[in-house]
């Protein structure tokens, strides 16, 4: 008997021992954060496929092809329903705020200690997939960095932790859901620690990666163990090569400034229009649905195109006008009130100018080149 009392009390020390771990229980916390932000970003992803359903009779991600069976009016009023549909939501559920992504999560952590407020950040949700699924040249990445932040925040709120712990917290959130998007634990780890968080310091980085790889988890169950993109194995042909890579980054900087450019220059041309705000989505909506009836490869996010262009499939004038007219609709879209981030338009953006710069690389240096996939991988 005194035998099993003492061995009771030791087990009762070990126990209160264990709850009184604040590494054990924020690890405990990083896993419950990073499995309800790779459920969150299931369904996001999910509930864009079924509105994208609702608008085009498809949620395939290949957007582009399908809607070249569309009849013309189809393709040109779908995004502007959509955008007529985003604009009220907006301004009946977010009214005088506009719908978040990562910038305001860097605020967040940055300037308010991790604070976050849950309802933004579904209602966010639920304005960006609307977008997406409308055909809205935007991307999911963005809104879903942004869930996930919100979730961690708000676990954080109601445990009523320390400012520390709120912030690690709303890294892991971020974490996961990058790394539940893209299927990549690592890339999730650390850009959460690298551009949210600003330190790899071990208190914040382990229940990162936990967090992490719990997102990655989730997402693989449900959509399965496939990478982002199908790439081409292009081993480098000769390390000639290297300041041709170089001018490609030059090249892609420069798009990459064109496009943010061309954004606050559609945001200040939108402050300057005339019309209630709830209706200026409608109005992108139909610049974007008029662009996609001769480049239906504007609309969405684009990750069909992203792969088309680094298995080489279009050709040197079609990459130009998709560089183009993407750089075109996703300003429209974001500077007339669409929500959705920039994420996904920068790597179709990146992936066709990579090719078309290619093209020209390999014509010019046959031998010398690795291939155009390559280049539209780099891009």
């Amino acid at each position: 008997m005194v035998i099993s009392r003492f061995k009771y009390a030791r087990l009762l020390l070990a126990a209160r021992r264990v709850i009184r771990n604040d590494h054990l229980i924020l690890m405990v916390l990083a896993l419950v954060v990073g499995c309800a932000s790779g459920a969150a970003v299931v369904a996001f992803r999910e509930t864009i496929e079924i509105f994208q359903s609702l608008f085009y009779g498809s949620g395939h991600e290949r957007l582009s092809q399908h809607v070249t069976g569309l009849v013309w009016w189809h393709v040109l009023l779908a995004p502007a329903v959509g955008g007529l549909i985003v604009g009220l939501f907006i301004y009946f559920f977010l009214p005088n705020r506009k719908p978040q992504g990562v910038a305001d999560v860097i605020e967040a952590e940055q300037l308010h200690g991790g604070w976050m407020s849950s309802r933004v950040g579904l209602y966010s949700a639920i304005a960006s997939a609307l977008s997406i699924g409308a055909g809205a040249s935007v991307g999911r990445e963005g809104p879903a960095v942004h869930l996930g932040a919100s979730l961690g925040a708000w676990l954080a709120r109601r445990l009523q932790l320390t400012r520390s712990l709120n912030r690690t917290l709303l890294g892991c959130g971020v974490a996961a859901a990058v790394a539940a998007s893209f299927n990549a634990p690592l890339a999730g780890a650390l850009f959460a620690n690298e551009v949210v968080i600003g330190h790899y310091a071990l208190k914040a980085f382990a229940p990162v990666v936990v967090a992490s790889v719990a997102g990655t988890a989730i997402s693989r169950h449900w959509f399965g163990n496939f990478p982002a993109f199908a790439l081409v194995d292009n081993p480098l042909a000769s390390f000639w090569e290297f300041p041709a890579f170089v001018g490609l980054g030059i090249a892609s900087a420069a798009c990459a400034i064109l496009m943010m450019h061309s954004i606050v220059v559609a945001s200040d041309l939108s402050k300057r229009t005339p019309l209630p705000s709830w209706l200026k989505p409608a109005v992108a909506g139909l610049a974007v649905g008029a662009m996609a009836l001769m480049v239906p490869q504007v609309l969405g996010v684009g990750y069909g195109v992203t792969e088309d262009a680094m298995l080489h499939v279009y050709g040197f004038g079609t990459l130009l006008i998709i560089l183009v007219a993407k750089i075109i609709a996703t300003a429209i879209s974001h500077g007339y009130g669409f929500s959705g981030g920039v994420f996904s338009p920068a790597l179709v953006i990146g992936a066709v100018a990579g090719g078309a710069y290619g093209i020209v690389a390999t014509s010019i240096f046959p031998d010398l080149s690795s291939g155009v996939p390559a280049y539209t991988v780099v891009g």
